[in-house]
């Protein structure tokens, strides 16, 4: 399989080789892809099939949260279908003629992700609606009274999209995809198995259970994971003799502030702000953005979805309200309410 990667402007040589680094980690078949069973069971049926019939596969579109695997999966599908894989992003697709030369240069069975795909502009939406239904381009030539309609005929290919926020997806565009499919969080035991793979890959002598301390607070993200734990491997390089144990390890991610069940400091922050601020909540998210100082997308695609799957943060009408449980993991005392209201809920 080859990869094509659509280089975005103002990328440096830290930043490919940052990528390449990366990429080593990746899995490059089911086989090798720990977790998303259930997904991966799904997807390996559609390829088959369309291996038997000999055509590409259907298009995928993949959502959930960040760091899941969703880049991972399509070269992995790729790999899979012996495809060339070319990767570009939303954003890069400013205008319908980007997006039609990339199609007019792809290949029968070629595959095109598209990362970030809620953002494409509408216009260039509407150029994909035909292409991945038809398999047809349809391009204006000249303007005003002049203008012509030309109509290309493309190769069979197909589009694998990836995004977070599904919901932020016209429903045309969604509707063409014959394959949807949410990465969920893995689990505690598939994080640590990522771990024990990338250690092997990165020839790293970890022991003494420090791989399940890193898994802990991996935040149930392959892409977290693996960043601790390149992270500890530098603290063990510089403060001892290369081998990660569980000393070392929660030496490592003291200095680095993340706890035991794998918050940062900014999630803290955020939990801080609203029982500090609001009493607990509930609050606003545009409220919260102001106290924190992130970004309205910084609060909801990257530090909610764990705070809710962990139960710590709850999403209401009226906005975002702090749980028991984090009242007692930040040692503040809940209001009476709040423990009312919990009992409540429990009968």
């Amino acid at each position: 399989m080859a990869i094509d990667r659509m280089m975005q402007p103002g990328s440096d040589t830290d930043g490919q080789q940052e990528q390449e680094f990366e990429l080593s980690l990746r899995p490059k078949t089911f086989a090798e892809y720990i977790g998303q069973d259930r997904l991966k069971k799904n997807l390996q049926l559609a390829i088959t099939a369309a291996k038997k019939r000999e055509e590409p596969v259907d298009h995928v579109l993949l959502y959930g949260p960040p760091g899941l695997g969703k880049t991972t999966m399509a070269s992995v599908i790729a790999n899979e279908m012996g495809a060339q894989i070319r990767i570009t992003s939303g954003p890069a697709i400013s205008r319908a003629a980007d997006l039609a030369s990339l199609l007019t240069n792809l290949q029968d069975g070629d595959i095109l992700f598209i990362d970030e795909i809620h953002r494409l502009a509408r216009s260039v939406e509407e150029v994909l609606y035909s292409a991945m239904e038809d398999f047809k381009l349809d391009i204006v030539l000249g303007k005003g009274p002049n203008a012509k309609s030309l109509r290309l005929d493309l190769p069979q290919f197909t589009i694998i999209g990836a995004t977070t926020r599904t919901g932020a997806l016209a429903a045309p565009l969604r509707d063409r995809f014959g394959i949807l499919h949410r990465l969920e969080f893995y689990t505690h035991d598939d994080i640590q198995s990522i771990i024990r793979r990338s250690a092997d890959i990165l020839d790293v002598n970890i022991k003494d259970n420090a791989d399940k301390t890193i898994a802990t607070r991996s935040r149930l993200t392959p892409r977290i994971a693996n960043r601790l734990l390149k992270r500890v491997r530098d603290y063990a390089d510089v403060n001892g003799d290369g081998i990660i144990d569980q000393s070392i390890a929660q030496s490592a991610l003291k200095l680095l502030e993340i706890d035991e069940i794998g918050l940062d400091p900014a999630d803290r922050q955020l939990l801080a702000a609203i029982i500090d601020n609001h009493s607990g909540g509930p609050v606003g998210v545009e409220t919260l953005a102001a106290l924190t100082g992130d970004e309205r997308s910084t609060i909801e695609d990257f530090l909610e979805p764990y705070l809710l799957q962990i139960g710590y943060l709850e999403r209401t009408p009226r906005g975002r309200k702090v749980t028991t449980r984090a009242y007692k993991h930040l040692n503040k005392q809940p209001p009476t309410s709040a423990n009312e209201t919990d009992q409540n809920t429990l009968l």
